[in-house]
């Protein structure tokens, strides 16, 4: 006769096995530019590239702004941080946006604008501004002539979002 509990036992011990290596396995490709703010929201954000500059008028010799570790590392950056702070709460985000940084000649950013102007996003807007300044890391700022100076940097993206119903 078999004893019932050492069953019960080797029975469980196989469950949580299989079901352990399951969710081992169980590994899907994923999209990094999918987030799930809450279970309301899901956003993609698409940073397009190149992020444009705005020439210094009357400069012969302009050199654009540069970031540590290049436009791909401040894309990936700003990426981040937008599935971090944006509070997608409040708004919905569906289309082409652009936003202007103004980058003075310490490389700090002093400036941000964002367009087009529709529903809501003056409180998506807002929330940008808090985004590009959680960035610590300063702009290599642009040089005319061998002068640091002011800058513009555009940054077009294209944002798309999902309600759904919990």
């Amino acid at each position: 006769m078999r004893n019932p509990l050492r069953t019960l036992i080797v029975l469980l011990t196989f469950f949580m096995a299989g079901s352990a290596s399951a969710q081992f396995n169980d590994v899907e490709e994923r999209d990094d530019n999918f987030i799930v703010e809450n279970n309301k929201n899901i956003l993609k954000i698409d940073i397009k590239e190149p992020l444009l500059q705005v020439a210094v008028k009357n400069c012969k010799d302009f050199k654009a702004a540069g970031f540590e570790g290049g436009i791909p590392a401040y894309k990936e950056l700003l990426r981040k941080y937008m599935y971090v702070y944006l509070n997608t709460d409040f708004y919905v985000l569906n289309g082409d946006f652009t936003f202007t940084l103004t980058v003075d000649e310490k490389g700090k950013v002093t400036r941000i604008e964002g367009a087009p102007k529709v529903a809501n996003s003056q409180v998506f807007f807002e929330d940008m501004k808090y985004v590009v300044r959680r960035i610590k890391k300063n702009w290599i700022p642009a040089t005319c002539n061998g002068q640091p100076v002011t800058s513009q940097i555009k940054i077009n993206m294209n944002l798309s979002s999902i309600a759904t119903d919990i």
